[in-house]
Order: structure tokens, then C-alpha cells, then sequence
């Protein structure tokens, strides 16, 4: 998932798309423990989308804090 794509997403698509994730991350972790992960960069794409729908799900808690204290 690109960074302009998630972008795009709501809040609630984010918090979705960060659940979906992490629990592709874990299944991966899990194929990987068991030896069955063939794509052994799958871990790295999902951990890496997981970081970019975290760092845009901070962004937008921070510009809501600075709306909020300009308006105050």
C-alpha cells in the first residue's frame, strides 16, 4: 500500500487496514517459525505498511491537536 493511497483512507479504513495488517504480520511470523513462509520479504512489505499506516494515523492526531489549540 502506497503512502498516497493510505492517505486517502478514512480514519476508521486506517484503524481497519492497521488490524488487517498486524494480523498478516502474524501469520507470517508464524509460517516463518514453521518454515513455510516461501516470500521471506512479505514480513518486511507488512511491517513496513504497518509503519506507514501508523506514521499517517500520528499525523492526523497531531494536526487535530494543533487545530484545536489554534482555536482555543
Amino acid at each position: 500500500m502506497k503512502l498516497s493511497e493510505i492517505r486517502a483512507l478514512t480514519d476508521e479504513q486506517i484503524l481497519d487496514a492497521l488490524e488487517d495488517q498486524k494480523e498478516a504480520m502474524f501469520n507470517l511470523r508464524f509460517q516463518l517459525a514453521s518454515g513455510q513462509l516461501e516470500d521471506t520479504n512479505a514480513a518486511r512489505r507488512t511491517r513496513r505498511t504497518v509503519a506507514r499506516l501508523k506514521t499517517v494515523q500520528r499525523e492526523r492526531q497531531l494536526a487535530a491537536e494543533a487545530a484545536r489549540k489554534e482555536g482555543k
